[in-house]
C-alpha cells in the first residue's frame, strides 16, 4: 500500500557510496504520526486515515483554531501543526491513535516530496525566467528589460498567461517525483533522500511512495 508521511527538512548533506561517489541527498526529520480520524465510505464516501503530525507547542496551543481544537479532543490526541489523509480500501485492521513513523519507507524506495517553495518576492525577467538582457555596454538603455511584449494587428493584445513577464517567483506548492531513498534512521527520524527537495529548512515536507517508477538521476 501506498503510504504518505508529513515530515520537516533539516537541510543538505552528502554520503559516500561502495565506490567513494559523493551523493549529495536531503535530510528529513519524520517525526511520528498520529491517525486522528478514520473516514469510511458509509460516513464520508470513501475511506482514508487522517494523520496528524508535527506538535503544537504548548506556548502556541491557544493559538489553535477552536473547531481543531474539538477535533483533536475528539480524538484525545494534542493539536498538531498539519493533516494528512491517507486514501486506502479498508480502514478496518486501524484505529484512532494508532502511530506511524519513518520505517513506513526503506532504503531503496522511490519517493515523492510536496513542498511550498522558496518565495523570492517580485522578480524581473532575467532572475525569474532566465532571459539573456541586453548589451552590457552603456548607452543602449536596454540591460534587464524584457523587451518588445506586443503582437501584431491580429489579434492586437498579449494573450493572458502567453508571455513570459517580470512577477512574483516561488512560493507555490512544489512536487518533486522519483527520488531515491538513500537511508532510514528509525531511532532519530530521520529519512534521507537523493537530491533536493522543495523549500526552505525547517519547512513542512510530504513524503509519499512514488506515484510513477521514475528515478531522478
Amino acid at each position: 500500500m501506498k503510504r504518505s508521511m508529513i515530515g520537516r527538512k533539516k537541510g543538505m548533506t552528502q554520503i559516500f557510496d561502495a565506490s567513494g561517489r559523493a551523493i549529495a541527498c536531503t535530510a528529513l526529520l519524520v517525526e511520528p504520526n498520529v491517525v486522528a480520524q478514520i473516514k469510511t465510505q458509509e460516513k464520508d464516501g470513501y475511506s482514508a486515515l487522517q494523520l496528524a503530525a508535527i506538535k503544537v507547542k504548548d506556548s502556541k496551543k491557544r493559538k489553535v483554531k477552536k473547531p481543531l481544537q474539538g477535533h483533536y479532543a475528539a480524538a484525545s490526541i494534542e493539536p498538531h501543526k498539519k493533516l494528512l489523509e491517507w486514501r486506502l480500501d479498508d480502514p478496518a485492521d486501524f484505529k484512532v491513535g494508532d502511530t506511524f513513523g519513518v520505517d513506513v519507507f526503506a532504503e531503496g524506495d522511490v519517493v515523492d516530496t510536496i513542498a511550498t517553495s522558496k518565495g523570492k518576492g517580485f522578480q524581473g525577467v532575467m532572475k525569474r525566467h532566465g532571459f539573456k538582457g541586453g548589451p552590457a555596454s552603456h548607452g543602449s538603455g536596454f540591460h534587464r528589460a524584457a523587451g518588445s511584449t506586443g503582437m501584431r494587428s491580429t489579434p492586437g493584445r498579449c494573450l493572458p498567461g502567453g508571455v513570459r513577464m517580470a512577477g512574483q517567483m516561488g512560493n507555490r506548492r512544489v512536487t518533486v517525483e522519483g527520488l531515491l531513498v538513500i537511508g532510514v534512521d528509525v531511532e532519530n527520524n530521520l529519512l534521507l533522500v537523493k537530491g533536493a527537495v522543495p523549500g526552505p529548512k525547517e519547512g513542512i515536507v510530504i513524503i509519499r511512495h512514488a506515484m510513477k517508477k521514475s528515478l531522478q538521476r
